[in-house]
């Protein structure tokens, strides 16, 4: 049974001198007053009231737990008040981790943007590409972009992620320009570590093509992966949240503009909607707010 209700019980028929008194104050039957001062009394391992029929009192361990017993349901009180008012203030530290290029190019300025609404909210960003252990790492939220979810997790959709295949301008000039799909077996690739396979996927209706290519240089990390198709190793497929700047600026440029290729989801990941902190509910729609719609901001401004 409920310690903290068998406290009030215990304390409020100390008050009242009477069962039936505390069970009608506590709105329970008498027979669940006397089921919850026997909890207490094994709890305790003591005897708290002496029960005749004319006449309740307190023991000497009675007289001894009572003040206990009412402080103790004081700091519940409090305790509670305490919650109540963290649930309306967003306060306290949350644990984010993303990929360390979508942090670059989107996540860190959101961050601080929600911050700037909230500085009471102190936030702990990790970064790395490998998909982090919420529970092990003690994570509070996760910004992953994969079109594979795990069930177990709460997720929530922000954006879409789109690729592009582009190149330097340097390169290009030496090796030419793929003009279809298959031109692209006669060029040097670019690939991540982390990829799947010697092979750029591409989307046509609802038909997904893998199209084979050779690699020629392997990163586990986009920001190199960007560095050296800038610096022209080869032919390499990019998110757009990230080379927005390059293809504006002409450091880049996209190939084969027709060809659509496979679409990531990124996705808000949580262990639960239960007890959820006001700060990571408010984070999570935040994010939402900021990078949702039929197309994302990033998009926006490629196309603009």
């Amino acid at each position: 049974m409920d310690r903290l209700t068998a406290l009030r019980v215990f304390v409020e028929v100390a008050d009242r001198g009477s069962l039936t008194r505390a069970a009608d104050g506590l709105d329970m039957s008498t027979a669940m007053v006397s089921r919850y001062l026997a909890t207490l009394e094994d709890w305790f391992g003591a005897r708290l009231l002496h029960r005749t029929t004319r006449k309740l009192s307190l023991t000497d361990a009675g007289q001894a737990a009572l003040p206990a017993c009412r402080q103790m349901l004081d700091l519940s009180e409090e305790a509670a008040h305490l919650a109540a008012q963290r649930s309306r203030e967003p306060t306290g530290q949350l644990r984010v981790t993303t990929s360390s290029s979508f942090a670059d190019a989107q996540l860190t300025a959101a961050l601080v943007a929600f911050q700037q609404q909230h500085p009471q909210v102190e936030i702990v960003l990790s970064v790395g590409d490998k998909a982090a252990d919420l529970v092990g790492e003690r994570v509070d939220l996760a910004v992953r972009l994969t079109n594979t979810l795990d069930p177990a997790m709460i997720t929530r959709p922000l954006a879409r992620c789109r690729s592009i295949l582009c190149a330097s301008p340097a390169y290009l000039a030496l090796h030419g320009t793929p003009q279809s799909l298959e031109d692209l077996q006669q060029h040097p690739c670019v690939a991540h570590a982390f990829g799947i396979g010697r092979q750029y996927r591409f989307v046509r209706g609802s038909e997904v093509i893998e199209v084979p290519v050779s690699w020629n240089f392997h990163t586990n990390e986009t920001a190199v992966l960007r560095r050296a198709v800038l610096s022209g190793a080869g032919i390499g497929m990019l998110p757009t949240y990230y080379v927005g700047d390059d293809l504006r600026a002409g450091r880049l440029v996209q190939l084969l503009p027709d060809e659509e290729p496979e679409v990531l989801g990124i996705h808000a990941i949580y262990l639960s909607r239960q007890h959820q902190p006001l700060a990571l509910r408010l984070l999570v729609d935040f994010l939402a707010t900021r990078f949702g719609g039929e197309v994302a901001p990033w998009d926006k401004a490629l196309a603009a």
